[in-house]
């Protein structure tokens, strides 16, 4: 199996970007990371940034498709922020969220974990087969039934989380525990909340059918968020990955 990597990250209306993605190949498994600095807290950039530079960093010197390796980078991206916030006061409070995805493209299996608002997404078929769940307010509101699941992307508490990374506590970290099958037709999203934001997820796996590559199916993304947005819109980043 092959995989189809694009990604784009942009400030959309705000001065700075907060977001970070990247992604790394060794051999045949690959690790895709997504981070969004927590906004209100000094620091954000640079968080996310960390958060990508140590994953990656974290990912090369055990480069498995496993829980036990993905659970590590999560510990060591975690102590990395929690590092720099000590050596710099004016950091002190500086938070992200992060999800990060590992693919074995030679065995077919994926495995992925996540902390905050920034969400995977696997589609296979025409059908989101999966989605994180967000560590936020109102998805606790939507779980007791307090709001309906159509009014996560309006709520005013829709950015108010309860996990993120640089807490030094990774108690809600959601890790898959065993690795997934793969298939060739699957497509990943990664993306943070300024994407999906103003993206519904069946505009997200309806797009596929009419592109013909990762980067043309993010360009499309981008469209509708532009479109939908305003002068005032939050950072927006995503990462597409397509097995073929």
């Amino acid at each position: 199996m092959k995989l189809e990597i694009a990604k784009l990250s942009e400030a959309g209306g705000r001065k700075i970007n907060e977001d970070a993605c990247d992604y790394l190949s060794d051999s045949n498994v690959t690790c895709c990371v997504l981070s969004d600095g927590v906004g209100g807290y000094a620091g954000g950039d640079v968080a996310s940034r960390l958060v990508t530079k140590y994953a990656c960093k974290l990912f090369a010197r055990q480069p498995d498709c496993s829980s036990k390796a993905i659970e590590l980078v999560f510990q060591g991206v975690d102590e990395a922020l929690i590092r720099e916030q000590q050596r710099d006061r004016a950091l002190a409070k500086m938070r992200a969220t992060g999800v990060i995805l590992i693919i074995d493209s030679m065995n077919c299996k994926a495995i992925w974990g996540h902390i905050g608002d920034s969400r995977l997404y696997c589609f296979r078929s025409g059908s989101t087969v999966f989605r994180t769940r967000d560590h936020s307010i109102v998805q606790n509101m939507i779980d007791t039934g307090y709001l309906i699941s159509s009014e996560i992307r309006s709520s005013p508490v829709r950015n108010q989380l309860y996990a993120a990374l640089g807490n030094n506590n990774l108690e809600e970290l959601d890790l898959l525990q065993e690795p997934i099958s793969v298939q060739c037709s699957d497509a990943f999203l990664i993306c943070s909340d300024g994407l999906w934001q103003y993206v519904e997820d069946h505009e997200m796996v309806s797009m596929i059918e009419s592109v013909s590559s990762a980067a043309e199916w993010l360009k499309n993304l981008e469209k509708l968020v532009l479109s939908r947005g305003d002068i005032t819109q939050d950072n927006y980043s995503a990462i597409a990955v397509w097995c073929r």
